[in-house]
């Protein structure tokens, strides 16, 4: 498949599958963190001048909600279905070797879910909202 065929099936998987699962906001945010991570390594191991939208996250369009209440991430992490993490992680990887992706493409979709997570995540005022189900627009 071509590049823009293939980032469209990837995009259209995981929005499927985020959906399906109801998947957390905070669950969804570690698997996409750990694929932009991944890919932007296997690219810096390549190439030391990549362009500012692959090499950096995006710059949020929103102020974050002032929170003052704390609680302890580790209470929270402990709390996510590692199970349903690693169903989507799995995804993420069976179609990146499917569509035989480029990486650059594959981090490009990563960073705009990036993105969209990071704008959700900066908009929880306390731990049950990162509980939520991430919300996928229906122009993403």
């Amino acid at each position: 498949m071509s590049g823009p065929e293939s980032m469209v099936t990837l995009q259209e998987r995981m929005v499927n599958l985020i959906n399906q699962l109801g998947m957390p906001v905070l669950e969804t945010s570690m698997v996409i963190s750990r694929w932009t991570n991944r890919l932007l390594k296997q690219l810096q191991d390549h190439s030391q001048n990549l362009p500012e939208n692959l090499a950096k996250p995006w710059p949020l369009d929103v102020v974050p909600v002032e929170s003052e209440s704390s609680f302890d991430l580790d209470k929270a992490l402990a709390l996510v279905d590692r199970d349903r993490m690693d169903i989507f992680d799995t995804l993420i990887r069976v179609t990146l070797d499917e569509e035989q992706m480029l990486v650059s493409d594959a981090l490009g979709v990563l960073r705009s879910w990036e993105h969209l997570i990071r704008t959700q995540l900066s908009q929880a005022a306390g731990p049950g909202q990162l509980f939520s189900p991430t919300e996928i627009p229906d122009d993403f």
